[in-house]
């Protein structure tokens, strides 16, 4: 089965029936393949929180790699699964563990959710319907029933602040060069302008860590101007019973567990004010 996958996506990329582009090396194609594999060993039992969390588990060790999804002329759906950024292992394991739920495991039921997850309303239609900011990820994706923002409800509160980092930075993306693009992007940001957002605030963390669940999704919010969200992981409750984080590192630049539990790891980051939390559905 794995030959004939890679056969199958033997050239970069390639259009399936719907015509949407999807690049993905021969490289990545055998490892689905191998991650299916390393999946179906898992407990069939667990709840999804802890599925999700043991194949998240499952991507330890593999490199940190920024930008993957940049790559090509026009927006394509990425597959890569041997460099990830913190959002891009999200995404894979969302949709890996989503797949598995639906025992449909196969590449095309993959890309399909992928496309769910990373896109608005879950269609690919150019570089600005990628959810680049994790707020509107967040919401889209809640629209779309497949994880319910908790924030408010474990003792956030609610911030306000203008989301325009792209659109005043646009030197820092390849992508908005293109006129469209950026016209899209400046769209997407004067809608962002009119939310709100929840943060549960540093300070407010270890008195409701006992809310959080293997899991959860965590987003870490920042004082940084026109920035909404800075990083990105999966709660995962160890053995001293204290909330850590499971992410795509960018200190150790590979995918690992914090050694120290989330309330104290985001205290050495000085531009966190706290974080935004989505419970996969």
């Amino acid at each position: 089965m794995t030959r004939i996958i890679v056969l199958i996506l033997s050239f970069l990329s390639f259009t399936i029936s719907v015509g949407q582009n999807i690049s993905c090396s021969p490289k990545d194609a055998a490892a689905f393949s191998k991650k299916v594999t390393e999946i179906n060993r898992l407990n069939t039992t667990a709840k999804f929180g802890d599925k999700l969390t043991a194949i998240g588990k499952t991507f330890v060790g593999i490199p940190y790699v920024a930008k993957t999804l940049e790559v090509g002329e026009k927006e394509a759906l990425v597959v890569n699964l041997h460099g990830l950024d913190c959002t891009t292992f999200i995404e894979n394991v969302l949709a890996f563990a989503l797949i598995d739920r639906a025992d449909s495991t196969d590449f095309y039921s993959f890309t399909n959710t992928l496309e769910k997850i990373r896109y608005r309303d879950g269609k690919l239609n150019g570089y600005g319907s990628r959810l680049h900011y994790f707020t509107e990820w967040i919401s889209n994706n809640e629209s779309k029933g497949l994880v319910k923002n908790i924030t408010h409800n474990i003792g956030g509160r609610t911030v306000q602040k203008d989301i325009n980092f792209m659109g005043t930075h646009r030197n820092l993306y390849p992508f908005l060069t293109d006129d469209d693009n950026y016209t899209t992007i400046l769209k997407t940001e004067a809608e962002l302008k009119e939310n709100e957002f929840c943060v549960l605030a540093q300070e407010d963390l270890v008195g409701n860590e006992h809310l959080l669940q293997t899991g959860d999704i965590i987003a870490l919010a920042t004082s940084i101007n026109g920035l909404d969200v800075t990083h990105t992981g999966i709660a995962i409750r160890e053995k001293d019973g204290r909330i850590h984080l499971l992410h795509a590192s960018t200190g150790s630049m590979e995918v690992e567990i914090t050694k120290l539990p989330l309330a104290d790891y985001l205290k050495n980051i000085k531009s966190n004010i706290g974080i935004i939390v989505a419970r996969p559905l």
